[in-house]
Protein backbone atom coordinates (compact mmCIF):
# COMPACT_ATOMS: atom_id res chain seq x y z
CA UNK A 1 0.00 0.00 0.00
CA UNK A 2 1.10 3.81 -0.78
CA UNK A 3 1.25 5.57 1.82
CA UNK A 4 2.35 9.41 2.00
CA UNK A 5 2.17 11.84 5.07
CA UNK A 6 1.16 15.64 3.19
CA UNK A 7 4.23 17.61 3.86
CA UNK A 8 2.49 20.91 4.38
CA UNK A 9 0.17 19.50 7.28
CA UNK A 10 1.35 20.05 10.92
CA UNK A 11 2.08 22.94 13.10
CA UNK A 12 1.62 26.72 11.76
CA UNK A 13 4.39 29.19 12.65
CA UNK A 14 2.48 30.58 16.01
CA UNK A 15 2.46 26.25 17.38
CA UNK A 16 6.04 26.43 16.86
CA UNK A 17 6.85 29.15 18.49
CA UNK A 18 5.01 28.77 21.54
CA UNK A 19 5.96 24.90 22.03
CA UNK A 20 9.58 26.06 21.65
CA UNK A 21 9.11 28.72 23.83
CA UNK A 22 7.75 25.86 26.40
CA UNK A 23 10.24 23.74 25.70
CA UNK A 24 12.63 26.43 26.27
CA UNK A 25 11.03 27.20 29.27
CA UNK A 26 10.94 24.34 30.71
CA UNK A 27 14.73 23.23 29.96
CA UNK A 28 16.01 25.74 32.40
CA UNK A 29 13.09 25.90 35.08
CA UNK A 30 11.73 22.07 34.48
CA UNK A 31 8.53 23.38 35.44
CA UNK A 32 5.86 25.72 33.30
CA UNK A 33 2.51 26.59 33.89
CA UNK A 34 0.16 26.77 30.28
CA UNK A 35 -2.94 28.75 30.65
CA UNK A 36 -4.61 26.32 29.08
CA UNK A 37 -4.19 23.39 27.07
CA UNK A 38 -1.02 25.01 24.77
CA UNK A 39 -2.11 23.32 21.49
CA UNK A 40 -5.67 21.51 21.03
CA UNK A 41 -4.16 18.82 20.68
CA UNK A 42 -4.59 16.09 23.78
CA UNK A 43 -0.90 13.75 22.36
CA UNK A 44 1.38 16.65 22.20
CA UNK A 45 -0.04 17.83 25.46
CA UNK A 46 0.93 14.41 26.99
CA UNK A 47 4.14 14.89 25.85
CA UNK A 48 4.93 18.68 27.01
CA UNK A 49 3.36 17.54 30.34
CA UNK A 50 6.73 14.47 30.54
CA UNK A 51 8.73 17.18 30.46
CA UNK A 52 7.06 19.24 33.13
CA UNK A 53 4.54 21.43 31.62
CA UNK A 54 1.27 21.86 33.71
CA UNK A 55 -1.66 23.51 32.37
CA UNK A 56 -3.74 25.29 34.84
CA UNK A 57 -7.27 27.22 34.38
CA UNK A 58 -7.64 30.94 35.20
CA UNK A 59 -9.60 29.44 38.49
CA UNK A 60 -6.29 27.61 38.95
CA UNK A 61 -3.60 30.94 38.28
CA UNK A 62 -3.23 31.70 41.80
CA UNK A 63 -1.17 27.84 41.83
CA UNK A 64 1.11 29.39 39.65
CA UNK A 65 1.95 32.12 41.93
CA UNK A 66 5.83 32.62 42.05
CA UNK A 67 6.10 30.99 38.47
CA UNK A 68 6.10 31.26 34.71
CA UNK A 69 2.67 31.11 33.02
CA UNK A 70 2.76 30.71 29.34
CA UNK A 71 0.29 32.84 27.52
CA UNK A 72 -0.31 30.00 24.79
CA UNK A 73 -0.51 31.12 20.72
CA UNK A 74 -4.52 31.91 20.85
CA UNK A 75 -3.55 34.90 23.33
CA UNK A 76 -5.31 36.27 26.34
CA UNK A 77 -7.12 39.50 26.98
CA UNK A 78 -5.75 42.32 28.89
CA UNK A 79 -7.18 41.26 32.28
CA UNK A 80 -5.31 37.86 32.54
CA UNK A 81 -1.78 39.65 32.28
CA UNK A 82 -3.20 42.05 34.98
CA UNK A 83 -3.90 39.34 37.03
CA UNK A 84 -0.77 37.22 36.88
CA UNK A 85 0.69 40.75 37.64
CA UNK A 86 -1.12 40.94 40.80
CA UNK A 87 -0.24 37.09 41.81
CA UNK A 88 3.62 38.03 41.40
CA UNK A 89 3.54 35.39 38.03
CA UNK A 90 6.27 35.87 35.28
CA UNK A 91 4.63 35.58 31.90
CA UNK A 92 5.97 34.10 29.36
CA UNK A 93 3.68 35.36 25.86
CA UNK A 94 3.69 33.53 23.23
CA UNK A 95 0.70 35.09 21.06
CA UNK A 96 0.69 34.29 17.53
CA UNK A 97 1.96 37.60 16.11
CA UNK A 98 -1.07 37.01 13.91
CA UNK A 99 -3.19 36.95 16.35
CA UNK A 100 -1.81 39.68 18.53
CA UNK A 101 -2.21 41.72 15.22
CA UNK A 102 -5.84 40.45 15.51
CA UNK A 103 -6.24 41.80 19.11
CA UNK A 104 -5.21 45.45 18.10
CA UNK A 105 -7.50 45.78 15.35
CA UNK A 106 -10.64 44.50 17.27
CA UNK A 107 -9.83 47.29 19.42
CA UNK A 108 -9.36 49.75 16.52
CA UNK A 109 -12.68 48.30 15.03
CA UNK A 110 -14.32 49.36 18.71
CA UNK A 111 -13.25 52.52 18.55
CA UNK A 112 -13.92 53.39 15.01
CA UNK A 113 -17.89 51.98 15.58
CA UNK A 114 -17.98 53.42 19.03
CA UNK A 115 -18.00 57.13 17.26
CA UNK A 116 -20.38 55.72 14.46
CA UNK A 117 -22.83 53.97 17.04
CA UNK A 118 -22.06 50.95 15.36
CA UNK A 119 -21.13 47.22 16.31
CA UNK A 120 -18.66 45.20 15.89
CA UNK A 121 -19.14 41.35 14.36
CA UNK A 122 -16.77 38.79 14.95
CA UNK A 123 -16.89 35.26 13.36
CA UNK A 124 -15.69 32.86 15.74
CA UNK A 125 -16.63 29.76 18.06
CA UNK A 126 -17.71 30.50 20.92
CA UNK A 127 -15.53 29.78 24.05
CA UNK A 128 -12.73 29.37 21.89
CA UNK A 129 -9.34 30.58 23.66
CA UNK A 130 -8.70 32.92 20.65
CA UNK A 131 -12.37 34.76 20.17
CA UNK A 132 -12.15 34.87 24.79
CA UNK A 133 -9.29 36.77 24.29
CA UNK A 134 -10.96 39.16 21.08
CA UNK A 135 -13.56 39.57 22.50
CA UNK A 136 -12.45 40.46 26.07
CA UNK A 137 -9.68 43.23 24.39
CA UNK A 138 -12.60 46.09 25.25
CA UNK A 139 -15.18 46.32 27.86
CA UNK A 140 -17.92 47.03 25.43
CA UNK A 141 -20.01 43.69 23.77
CA UNK A 142 -18.49 41.92 20.36
CA UNK A 143 -21.03 40.14 18.58
CA UNK A 144 -20.07 36.12 18.07
CA UNK A 145 -21.38 34.68 15.24
CA UNK A 146 -20.85 31.58 13.92
CA UNK A 147 -23.47 30.63 11.34
CA UNK A 148 -25.85 32.55 9.56
CA UNK A 149 -28.77 32.03 11.85
CA UNK A 150 -26.25 34.20 14.25
CA UNK A 151 -27.08 36.95 12.03
CA UNK A 152 -30.51 37.62 14.19
CA UNK A 153 -28.35 39.38 16.33
CA UNK A 154 -27.75 42.36 14.79
CA UNK A 155 -28.91 45.24 14.32
CA UNK A 156 -28.63 46.36 10.55
CA UNK A 157 -30.05 49.71 10.73
CA UNK A 158 -26.67 50.43 12.63
CA UNK A 159 -22.95 50.62 11.08
CA UNK A 160 -21.19 47.31 11.89
CA UNK A 161 -16.89 46.16 11.62
CA UNK A 162 -16.98 42.36 10.76
CA UNK A 163 -13.59 40.31 11.29
CA UNK A 164 -12.75 36.85 11.52
CA UNK A 165 -11.09 34.55 14.29
CA UNK A 166 -7.50 33.92 12.02
CA UNK A 167 -8.71 29.95 11.77
CA UNK A 168 -11.93 30.05 9.85
CA UNK A 169 -13.37 29.56 6.74
CA UNK A 170 -12.41 31.87 4.00
CA UNK A 171 -15.78 30.80 2.17
CA UNK A 172 -18.25 31.12 5.63
CA UNK A 173 -16.50 34.60 6.21
CA UNK A 174 -17.10 35.65 2.52
CA UNK A 175 -20.85 34.32 2.48
CA UNK A 176 -21.54 35.93 5.90
CA UNK A 177 -20.21 39.37 4.95
CA UNK A 178 -22.06 39.01 1.36
CA UNK A 179 -25.24 38.27 3.53
CA UNK A 180 -24.47 41.26 6.23
CA UNK A 181 -24.31 43.92 3.49
CA UNK A 182 -27.64 42.72 1.90
CA UNK A 183 -29.60 42.86 5.05
CA UNK A 184 -28.27 46.02 6.05
CA UNK A 185 -30.31 49.34 5.86
CA UNK A 186 -26.87 51.08 4.33
CA UNK A 187 -24.72 48.21 2.24
CA UNK A 188 -21.82 50.86 2.78
CA UNK A 189 -21.89 51.19 6.25
CA UNK A 190 -21.10 47.40 6.42
CA UNK A 191 -17.09 47.27 6.87
CA UNK A 192 -15.48 43.60 6.06
CA UNK A 193 -12.50 43.12 7.33
CA UNK A 194 -11.16 39.75 6.53
CA UNK A 195 -8.19 38.91 9.32
CA UNK A 196 -7.91 34.75 8.53
CA UNK A 197 -4.70 33.76 9.09
CA UNK A 198 -3.62 32.62 5.14
CA UNK A 199 -1.18 30.38 6.42
CA UNK A 200 -3.90 28.32 8.00
CA UNK A 201 -6.48 29.29 5.47
CA UNK A 202 -4.26 28.57 2.35
CA UNK A 203 -4.42 24.90 3.31
CA UNK A 204 -7.87 24.80 2.41
CA UNK A 205 -7.46 23.84 -1.57
CA UNK A 206 -4.13 22.47 -0.72
CA UNK A 207 -6.18 19.72 0.96
CA UNK A 208 -8.82 18.97 -1.20
CA UNK A 209 -6.61 18.18 -3.78
CA UNK A 210 -4.22 16.62 -1.51
CA UNK A 211 -7.41 14.26 -0.62
CA UNK A 212 -8.49 13.34 -3.74
CA UNK A 213 -5.52 11.59 -4.62
CA UNK A 214 -6.09 8.94 -2.49
CA UNK A 215 -8.37 5.95 -2.10
CA UNK A 216 -8.44 6.86 1.96
CA UNK A 217 -7.43 9.44 3.77
CA UNK A 218 -6.60 10.10 7.74
CA UNK A 219 -7.05 13.34 8.88
CA UNK A 220 -5.44 13.72 12.20
CA UNK A 221 -6.02 16.07 14.66
CA UNK A 222 -7.13 16.56 18.59
CA UNK A 223 -10.63 16.91 19.27
CA UNK A 224 -10.52 20.18 20.51
CA UNK A 225 -9.07 21.71 17.38
CA UNK A 226 -11.55 24.19 15.66
CA UNK A 227 -8.96 24.37 12.91
CA UNK A 228 -9.05 20.35 12.79
CA UNK A 229 -12.82 20.76 12.27
CA UNK A 230 -12.96 22.80 9.50
CA UNK A 231 -10.20 21.25 8.01
CA UNK A 232 -11.25 17.64 8.22
CA UNK A 233 -14.56 18.87 6.24
CA UNK A 234 -12.61 20.37 3.60
CA UNK A 235 -10.41 16.77 3.06
CA UNK A 236 -14.22 14.60 3.46
CA UNK A 237 -15.63 16.91 0.69
CA UNK A 238 -12.88 16.13 -1.49
CA UNK A 239 -12.62 12.27 -0.58
CA UNK A 240 -15.94 10.58 1.35
CA UNK A 241 -13.23 7.86 2.51
CA UNK A 242 -11.70 10.08 4.76
CA UNK A 243 -11.61 9.77 9.10
CA UNK A 244 -10.46 11.91 11.55
CA UNK A 245 -8.43 10.55 14.33
CA UNK A 246 -6.59 11.56 16.81
CA UNK A 247 -3.52 8.91 17.80
CA UNK A 248 -3.24 5.61 15.41
CA UNK A 249 -4.38 3.57 17.69
CA UNK A 250 -7.85 4.66 16.68
CA UNK A 251 -7.13 2.83 12.84
CA UNK A 252 -9.90 0.25 12.42
CA UNK A 253 -9.01 -2.56 9.60
CA UNK A 254 -12.22 -2.21 7.44
CA UNK A 255 -11.36 1.51 6.33
CA UNK A 256 -8.45 0.27 4.12
CA UNK A 257 -10.68 -2.56 2.42
CA UNK A 258 -9.42 -2.61 -1.23
CA UNK A 259 -7.58 0.45 -1.22
CA UNK A 260 -4.20 0.82 -2.22
CA UNK A 261 -3.08 3.96 -1.33
CA UNK A 262 -3.78 6.41 2.00
CA UNK A 263 -3.26 9.73 2.34
CA UNK A 264 -2.27 11.14 6.11
CA UNK A 265 -2.57 14.82 7.21
CA UNK A 266 -3.77 17.02 10.07
CA UNK A 267 -4.62 20.55 11.30
CA UNK A 268 -1.98 23.33 12.26
CA UNK A 269 -2.07 21.46 15.75
CA UNK A 270 -1.29 17.98 14.75
CA UNK A 271 2.90 17.23 15.15
CA UNK A 272 4.47 15.66 12.46
CA UNK A 273 5.56 13.11 14.59
CA UNK A 274 2.18 12.04 14.93
CA UNK A 275 1.74 11.67 11.82
CA UNK A 276 4.42 9.71 11.27
CA UNK A 277 3.37 7.58 13.98
CA UNK A 278 0.01 7.04 12.20
CA UNK A 279 2.16 5.83 9.03
CA UNK A 280 4.01 3.58 10.77
CA UNK A 281 0.87 1.81 12.35
CA UNK A 282 -0.50 1.32 8.81
CA UNK A 283 2.77 -0.15 7.53
CA UNK A 284 2.77 -2.95 10.11
CA UNK A 285 -0.76 -3.40 9.68
CA UNK A 286 -0.18 -4.54 6.03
Amino acid sequence: MRIEIDDKSGFCFGVVRAIGEAEKALAESGTVCSLGDIVHNRIEVQRLERLGLRSVTRDEMPSAAGSCLLIRAHGEPPTTYARARGLGIRIIDATCPVVARLQARVKQAHAEMRSAGGQVVILGKRGHAEVVGLTGQVAEPTIVVESEEDLAQIDFARPLYFLSQTTQSIALFERLGAEMRRRAADPAAVRIDDTICRQVSGREQHLAEFAARFDVVLFVCGRKSSNGKVLFEVCRRANPRTYNIEEAAELRAEWFEGATSVGICGATSTPKWLMQEVAESIGNKE
